[in-house]
């Protein structure tokens, strides 16, 4: 006998689910199936009616069980091959997944391979541009070392001019003026120009006539000469040196007229490039090379 139930799904007081949820379908629809027959032919029985002819009656049951059948089939076909396209497509689309990994991976290298060689270049140009600011420096060193290069700093100025009233022997010569840069250089001078003509080693002081030459520049007097170097020593120091008591003293015997000051603040120009040309010169048998200097 059927257990009474709670309720439309469970019997009562069973925690088990009904056997129309738990029975396969087929399975289920076969029995359900058969019981109608059975109940037909009881119902007609009961009534006095002929039995359905029962060959008839089964034939139609196992037909509507075979197309029941061949629907489940057809369901279970379709969900398979709809099984097998998602599945499908979930193979794809995972393939192409791990092919964007790798192409991001790839990508993520080569980004870290154009970071070290960024890197690499970089320090590269940090010390290609140290090297040149210090040649530029050290260029810029050796011009004013050897006076190519106009300098600004303090210094001392001397002005130089002859005895007023005196003869020309008592007028400035080049010899005097070499003997005052030649003390200023011992005093420490950097750098000294002579109205404004930068005095460096291939520089001259000549005597041309009456005139004296700086660089091959005629000058008039008075001559200024200015250098730079250390305003509170640089006049002492010039004093204390050969060249430079060898000068005032001649300064005072011919009566030159010599000022000094000390200067907070001079620019000297830099010396003009002067070009160098080698050239015969006459000997006694044959021409020997010599050095000519050139006007620059």
């Amino acid at each position: 006998m059927a257990e009474p139930y709670d309720g439309p799904d469970r019997p009562a007081g069973s925690g088990a689910l009904p056997p129309h949820v738990t029975t396969p379908l087929l399975t289920l629809v076969t029995e359900q199936a058969v019981e109608e027959e059975y109940r037909q032919v009881a119902e007609r029985r009961a009534t006095g009616g002929a039995p359905p002819d029962q060959p008839r009656s089964r034939m139609a049951g196992i037909a509507a069980l075979a197309a029941f059948g061949i629907l489940v089939s057809i369901a279970a076909v379709q969900t398979s091959r709809n099984e097998a396209v998602e599945d499908a497509g979930r193979a794809t689309l995972i393939a192409r997944i791990e092919q964007e990994r790798s192409t991001l991976r790839s990508r993520q290298d080569r980004v870290a391979d154009l970071t070290r060689e960024n890197q690499a270049l970089s320090e590269e140009v940090d010390a290609r541009t140290a090297s040149r600011q210090e040649a530029e420096a050290e260029v810029r060193r050796l011009q004013a070392t050897t006076g190519f290069l106009a300098v600004t700093g303090e210094g001392v100025r001397i002005t130089v001019e002859g005895n007023p009233v005196g003869d020309p022997s008592q007028q400035v010569r080049d010899s005097d003026l070499a003997l005052l840069v030649d003390g200023l250089f011992e005093a420490g001078a950097e750098a000294i120009a002579i109205n404004d003509q930068r005095l460096n080693n291939l520089g001259s002081i000549r005597n041309t006539g009456a005139a004296i030459h700086v660089n091959t520049r005629p000058l008039t007097a008075p001559y200024v000469v200015r250098a730079i170097g250390n305003r509170d020593t640089l006049q002492a120091d010039l004093l204390e040196t050969t060249h430079g008591s060898d000068f005032f003293a001649l300064a005072g015997q011919l009566g030159f007229v010599v000022d000094r000051q000390n200067v907070d603040q001079m620019s000297l120009p830099g010396a003009r490039q002067r070009q160098l040309r080698w050239v015969r010169q006459a000997g006694p048998g044959e021409g020997t090379p010599g050095i000519e200097e050139g006007s620059g």
